[in-house]
């Protein structure tokens, strides 16, 4: 994937000196779906979790408020967000004033869901309440990472993905899930994890098959979504969650969930029955 034309991905950009919503820049998930063969009907819900570590505004006496901030957007928005806009986005907000946590929130939802084109919701969370409030669970699952591959691919080939015979209803865990951002070429590291039920995945297919990404260029919800249509199509699973958490860069997170007959899932208190 190339440079995305007028967005701020691989150009040096100033930080921003007032607020301005205009810094978001969309994309359409529409043309990476269709590359997967996914049009019409998704086979499968969730979302995209972000956290904004450095969230800050100023208050009605110009008195600097620093927050925690979480975006949830829907897998159905028909858009996502460059993560490099969020960016620079969150960083003109430091510049404008708000009555109180209440309103900068509202101002989260209102910029964000126009950007994406469907509802998101948006939680500030203040100092002294950020452990409460941010903890999440240990991912669960049988790790894989010491398995012996079948091979060592350098991209992503779902050709590789094999069922042993017999059932299972189990959640294989890679810890050290390596994508490349598409246009830096920098890492992107990640704790994947794959819930199913049905015919027993082959733990060493299973973990050649994500070591493909190593040097796959990709947005992560992109990646997310590749891995559930090619596990669901190569395994035929009864149902399927896979959700990754992508390590922080620049402040932000950001954790997409895909699901299909499954509940639970360290994200599952804020997916959208």
């Amino acid at each position: 994937m190339g440079t995305i034309p007028d967005s701020p991905l691989g150009k040096a950009a100033r930080v921003p000196e007032a607020y301005d919503p205009g810094l978001l820049y969309p994309v359409e998930r529409a043309p990476q779906r269709d590359a997967l063969g996914l049009r019409g009907a998704l086979p499968f819900d969730g979302v995209d979790r972000w956290t904004a570590w450095e969230a800050c505004w100023l208050d009605a006496q110009s008195r600097p408020r620093v927050a925690v901030a979480t975006f949830v957007v829907p897998c159905a928005s028909p858009r996502l967000v460059e993560s490099k806009s969020v960016k620079l986005w969150l960083a003109s907000l430091g510049h404008a004033r708000f009555a109180s946590a209440n309103e900068f929130a509202a101002t989260l939802r209102r910029d964000l869901s126009a950007a994406t084109g469907a509802d998101v919701d948006a939680s500030v969370h203040l100092p002294g309440d950020w452990a409460r409030a941010l903890a999440r669970r240990e991912p669960e699952g049988e790790g894989i990472d010491d398995a012996t591959p079948v091979a060592m691919p350098d991209a992503p080939d779902a050709a590789l993905l094999d069922c042993t015979g017999g059932h299972a209803d189990e959640t294989l865990l890679m810890r050290s899930f390596r994508s490349v951002c598409p246009v830096t070429g920098q890492p992107d590291m990640a704790e994947v994890s794959i819930a199913y039920r049905g015919p027993r995945i082959a733990r060493a297919a299973l973990y050649a098959y994500l070591l493909g990404f190593r040097r796959h260029p990709g947005f992560h919800e992109h990646c997310v979504e590749r891995i559930f249509v090619d596990v669901d199509r190569a395994c035929r699973p009864e149902s399927l969650r896979v959700e990754a958490r992508f390590a922080r860069r620049g402040g932000v997170d950001i954790n997409p969930l895909r699901s299909r007959g499954m509940t639970g899932g360290a994200l599952a208190p804020t997916l959208r029955q």
